[in-house]
This record gives C-alpha cells, sequence and structure tokens, in this order.
C-alpha cells in the first residue's frame, strides 16, 4: 500500500461520474471506485449531505485532473 500513496492524487478520467473525485481518490488507495462512492454517500448521509456536498466540491477544484 506504501507503493500506491507514493503516486499523486489526481482526479480520475476512466472512472469518473461527476468529476473524478472519488474515481482518483479510489485509484490512488487502490480501492473499487464503487466502495469509495459508497462511503461517501454514506459519510454525507450521515453529515446531512450538505458538508459532504462542500467537501466534494472543494476537492473538485483542489486535486488536479489526471492529465496534468
Amino acid at each position: 500500500m506504501g507503493n500506491a500513496l507514493s503516486r499523486p492524487l489526481r482526479r480520475s478520467r476512466e472512472n469518473k461520474l461527476v468529476a473524478g473525485v472519488c474515481g482518483g481518490i479510489a485509484e490512488w488507495l487502490d480501492w473499487d471506485p464503487t466502495a469509495v462512492r459508497a462511503i461517501y454517500v454514506i459519510a454525507s448521509l450521515l453529515s446531512i449531505g450538505f458538508p459532504g456536498f462542500i467537501a466534494y466540491l472543494i476537492l473538485w477544484f483542489v486535486i488536479p485532473d489526471e492529465g496534468f
């Protein structure tokens, strides 16, 4: 797992539903993208959704695209 974390975090172009944030995190951690999305949805619902939406928007702008 240390090898996977040595790569830079990027938004995914292949595992993309909205902006590629969850797909990029899944590729970075070498996890299944569906599992990362499910964890994100559950965490967002437990935080009443709004903070999860804000966090996703911030990550969308902070994490560079895979092409860069």
